[in-house]
């Protein structure tokens, strides 16, 4: 019988929903015009005609929007969805078989995707510091002598932040889709406002404006699109988000406030600097009169900021989780700050990193001047990887003709390709700072895949079978004893070596045996009646198999209850978890650098212990140390 269809939803509820959107989806790009029209207008060729070059910049601005956003992210990319979820792993979700972690392999496409991913986590750095650092320079629109105190008063701002972080963004995320309306019907009131006096300025949609600009040097050009691209930095949110909000209400928030709201000022802002030719030093700021509309555009500003910087740093602890599940990040400690919402969730190592790296932008760079040359290059990069695996996934999951694939996906690449090789010029100004957060964020990413695989085969690879693990439950020289054993399995073939240590030494087993595998598939999420697979070994042992989504976070204990609660003679509370502590060691034969087995030893003694992350009574625990020589 199938399930009843889910009833529709009221019209309330669908604006409720486009409204939470609007405030987690769109606060990177919704915070672009603080800074992108005055770094594009900064970087504008040499003794070019300012009324040509302000309608270029539009020109290119709009068509990026339309064409990244609107065409490239909401009609297609946001197609690719993995059971409503999306995200760079989604993708790699799409294209890999369901098989447990440590059986992947590490293709040239997973290596690319991890690419991508680690580039993220630039990305998390950065803007928070770079949405802070635009509001706070905000003051000195108010009064120019408070120039020397916006890096103090953006760290400080950051800083509470990032402290707020352990009490759940519940408390604050109630506010964030009225904050980021009222951001967004601002922005589009200011730029109406310009816009009337100078209604000419709006011929920009007109492609051959942008066009005509690109004819310059390639220098000079190169450095114009390096700004250009801060107009769609956050598009990727559109994508990554999907597992909050579904992409008709990420839809109806853009174009219902998002985009018109944009464009509306960044028009309004075109309309200023053609009016003020040798105008303010931020556009955006002297669209508001001096005295209290500049300062409440300055304070309103802050708050979209920090909507921004929260929006960065949730998406980074759900990518953190993601990892772990894949296999692909050492086991860190997540706090689940919402007992109704599963996906609020809280990484104290995450959190931390992205504290002191913010703070630390901040001070590094000072001004978004300087930080608009590190920000593109790990956008761009992102999105270049994010049409890549879009590819792989149309032609080969969907089975698209390989003509309309290829040619929808190279015109995307194109335009990204464009706007990475723009920014790789500024590489040596600050573009280098994205790519080391990204090189380190990978190199732990695929030395913990790397090195979880060579443990892998080096334990499992020549297991006790099942038929040969009966035998020895029924030796006479076994002694069974009274309760129950878990024995934690990474795998669910064979024997953990942890059970045959422990017969080993003690010449005794529990009466009811458990073999424990929690395993993670390329789902996000996995219904209860999937949860658990209980297969019958014989002589009083069992195997468990607990499955999750990569959104989930495995709980051992509730498993057990609902293995006792199917006739296994077990009694949670009571029962001993006995597991393997491995002690790394390097001078073996494994396939790895020696440097590489270092730092997974040294990964491996850092991650959360198992009996932690998979929620394991401490009192219940038996570890057996195994020395692995990698």
């Amino acid at each position: 019988m199938n399930p009843p269809a889910p009833s529709p939803l009221s019209v309330r509820a669908k604006l409720v929903l486009s409204l939470g959107a609007l405030g987690v989806v769109f606060g990177d790009i919704g915070t672009s015009p603080l800074y992108t029209m005055k770094e594009c207008r900064d970087h504008l060729p040499a003794g070019i005609d300012p009324t040509a070059g302000v309608l270029g910049i539009l020109s290119l601005m709009f068509w990026a929007l339309v064409i990244v956003v609107c065409v490239k992210y909401l009609m297609f990319v946001t197609r690719a969805d993995n059971d409503g979820e999306g995200g760079i792993f989604a993708l790699l979700a799409l294209l890999q078989t369901r098989t447990a972690p440590q059986e992947r392999g590490m293709s040239i496409t997973v290596v690319l995707i991890l690419i991508g991913a680690a580039l993220l986590y630039g990305d998390g750095v950065i803007t928070p510091a770079i949405s802070v650092l635009g509001a706070a320079e905000g003051l000195t629109a108010i009064n120019p002598a408070f120039e020397h105190l916006v890096p103090g008063v953006a760290a400080g701002i950051l800083a509470v932040l990032f402290w707020f972080q352990h009490k759940g963004t519940h408390r604050i995320g109630s506010v964030f889709g009225p904050v980021m309306l009222l951001w967004f019907g601002t922005l589009a009131g200011f730029g109406i406002w310009h816009l009337a006096h100078n209604p000419g300025v709006l011929r920009a949609v007109n492609p051959g404006y942008g066009l005509a600009l690109l004819k310059h040097r390639p220098v000079e050009i190169a450095a114009l699109l390096g700004a250009v691209v801060l107009t769609i930095t956050g598009a990727e949110a559109l994508y990554a988000d999907m597992g909050h909000f579904s992409r008709k209400y990420i839809a109806w928030a853009w174009y219902g406030a998002a985009f018109p709201g944009l464009l509306l000022n960044y028009f309004g802002q075109g309309a200023f600097l053609l009016a003020h030719p040798q105008g303010a030093e931020n556009p955006f700021f002297a669209l508001a009169p001096p005295g209290f509309p500049r300062a409440a555009l300055t304070g309103l500003s802050f708050a979209a900021a920090i909507i921004a910087s929260q929006a960065l740093i949730s998406g980074a602890y759900s990518l953190t989780r993601q990892a772990i599940q894949l296999g692909y990040f050492p086991r860190l400690r997540i706090a689940h700050t919402n007992a109704e919402h599963a996906g609020q969730i809280y990484v104290p190592f995450v959190n931390q990193a992205l504290a002191i790296g913010s703070i630390a932008t901040v001070l590094l760079f000072s001004s978004t001047a300087n930080l608009a040359a590190a920000y593109g290059i790990a956008v761009t990069g992102t999105m270049a990887i994010t049409t890549i695996a879009f590819y792989l996934v149309v032609a080969k999951r969907w089975r698209w003709n390989p003509w309309k694939a290829g040619a929808i996906c190279a015109a995307f690449l194109l335009v990204d390709l464009g706007f990475f090789g723009a920014n790789a010029r500024k590489i040596h100004e600050g573009g280098w700072f994205p790519l080391a957060i990204g090189v380190v964020v990978l190199a732990t990413m695929h030395t913990w895949k790397v090195g979880r695989s060579e443990i892998y085969r080096r334990v499992y690879g020549s297991s006790v079978t099942e038929p040969e693990l009966t035998g020895i439950a029924r030796s006479k020289r076994i002694t069974r004893v009274s309760g129950a054993a878990v024995f934690m399995a990474g795998s669910p073939h064979g024997t953990p070596i942890a059970l045959l240590h422990h017969v080993k030494s003690n010449r005794a087993l529990h009466e009811t045996v458990l073999l424990l595998s929690l395993s993670t598939i390329e789902l996000p999420h996995v219904a209860e009646t999937e949860r658990l697979e209980l297969i019958e070994i014989g002589e009083g042992i069992w195997r468990v198999i607990g499955r999750y989504g990569y959104m989930e976070s495995p709980d051992a204990t509730a498993l057990l209850q609902q293995v006792a609660e199917r006739g296994v003679p077990i009694n949670p509370a009571a029962a001993t978890y006995i597991f393997n502590r491995e002690m790394i060691m390097g001078g073996g034969d494994a396939r790895m650098p020696e440097w590489q087995k270092h730092f997974y030893g040294f990964l491996s003694r850092n991650a959360r212990p198992a009996k932690d992350y998979y929620k394991i009574p401490p009192s219940q625990i038996i570890e057996i140390g195994l020395p692995v020589h990698l």
